[in-house]
């Protein structure tokens, strides 16, 4: 039920993070004191696979539509990516409660690999779906599109057992740091495509050595992921394959469920078409997008950074809350934009605001969860986020397929909103650990 209690949520006898013996815990000149060899390794791993994302959702969406897809094949596409990308996010974060985290950060990434060398070598609808679906690949996420899919829950709940509670905050903001980088360097990887083919078939030729890029780096992810230091799992016996539904943190869960429900539909009618609508309003191509993408992601990475001392100042919950209501606020002005620069800065503006709230709600779920069902509840908290994501896109390609390019971003925005008021409404009376840790002190100080 909803108003259920989460249990021994801050219990004083809870088990501190597993943090490695030997050298994985020196500390290191120049580096948080936090940081530890297997958090920098997760931080290079996010680096070079948000450069893939990246390059990815800049190039794709254009590439489709220059091979022949029109907005509402563009759509399915989303789509049918969006439902695998669930599919396998959900798989991954159950069964890495069970058997252990490092193997899908090091086999997801090689997914997206093949992907790329696919849509490197050709044309083929019937192969770009197939493999762009199981390497979830380049179904966009406008300037956010530097995040590293399906792997995502299994990478979260391994950076929490190797930090303290009060440091959480930053480590999610360091790799919310690494993902804007990455996009950073993965937009300005479009400049390998000056200019657009005149001719459908020369596409696959002049997108090439992009995706051929993005498989590289993609693999390279994978590569370092075999370096992470992990306990040995032994599964379970039984079914163990079986998703297995979290029990302790199920309060926790059936809330997320509603708020992630309301951003999936906001996210899934606006992010995966920023580049599709650039390029039809205002005839952006890779160059241009890839360009403006950089300087958001440049221009955002301070953003990312100082998510912990905005939550420290204002509390977590009240931050996201904050930044998620002017996020969608900040749609409206962009969509209403009279020509690129106009719109590019609006999105600058709202993209500033975004990152802030990024990491924190990260950060703040597992904080919640239950130490034995981190990765589920990341999962599956997301499942119905990813459902309303995968479906949303086709409402907006039909939009767009009768010339409507602003409605959809409106309706977006809205969603946005309604989500915002909720997550305040479930969680304001939920503060994360380090914030009772903290008012538990000043209470011991007085």
């Amino acid at each position: 039920m909803i108003g259920e209690q989460p249990e021994n949520l801050h219990s004083e006898d809870a088990r501190e993070p597993v943090m490695p013996d030997g050298p994985l815990v020196k500390k290191r000149r120049g580096r948080p004191h936090w940081s530890n060899r297997d958090v920098e390794i997760v931080v290079v791993a996010r680096l070079l696979m948000s450069i893939g994302r990246a390059l990815a959702g800049v190039i794709t969406p254009i590439y489709l539509a220059v091979i022949g897809f029109d907005a509402l094949e563009l759509s399915v596409y989303v789509m049918v990516v969006a439902a695998i990308s669930a599919l396998l996010s959900t798989l991954v974060g159950t069964l890495s409660d069970r058997v252990g985290r490092r193997v899908f950060l090091v086999v997801v990434p090689l997914l997206t690999c093949g992907a790329g060398v696919a849509f490197a070598l050709t044309g083929s609808h019937l192969v770009l779906f197939v493999t762009g679906a199981l390497g979830s690949f380049g179904r966009g996420a406008g300037a956010g599109a530097g995040v590293v899919g399906p792997y995502q829950p299994a990478e979260s709940a391994y950076v929490v057992e190797r930090v303290t509670p009060v440091h959480r905050n930053a480590v999610f903001g360091r790799l919310a740091f690494a993902s804007s980088l990455g996009a950073s360097l993965g937009g300005l990887m479009a400049l390998t495509i000056p200019s657009l083919p005149r001719h459908s078939s020369d596409a696959t030729a002049t997108f090439r050595v992009a995706f051929l890029l993005v498989a590289a780096v993609s693999a390279a992810a994978g590569i370092v992921a075999l370096a992470l230091h992990e306990e040995h799992h032994e599964p379970r016996r039984g079914n163990w394959l079986r998703p297995r539904l979290p029990t302790r943190s199920r309060w926790l869960l059936h809330r997320l469920w509603i708020t992630n429900t309301l951003n999936g539909a906001a996210v899934g009618m606006f992010g995966p078409f920023i580049t599709y609508w650039l390029y039809r309003r205002f005839s952006a191509g890779p160059a241009e997008v890839g360009v403006l993408f950089t300087i958001v992601n440049v221009a955002t990475m301070a953003s990312s950074l100082s998510a912990a001392s905005w939550a420290r100042r204002w509390g977590l919950v009240r931050t996201v809350s904050v930044v998620r209501v002017l996020q969608s606020i900040l749609i409206i002005p962009m969509v209403l934009a009279p020509n690129f620069i106009i719109a590019g800065a609006w999105y600058l503006l709202r993209m500033l605001v975004q990152r802030i709230g990024l990491p924190l709600r990260q950060s703040y779920v597992l904080g919640l969860a239950d130490e034995g069902e981190r990765a589920s509840v990341t999962a599956l908290s997301n499942l119905p986020s990813q459902v309303a994501t995968a479906v949303s896109p086709l409402f907006t390609g039909y939009l767009f397929a009768e010339a409507d390019l602003l409605l959809p971003f409106e309706i977006a925005a809205v969603l946005q909103l309604g989500n915002a008021v909720t997550f305040w409404f479930f969680f304001h009376d939920h503060p994360p650990e380090e914030e009772l840790d903290q008012a538990r002190r000043g209470v011991n100080d007085e």
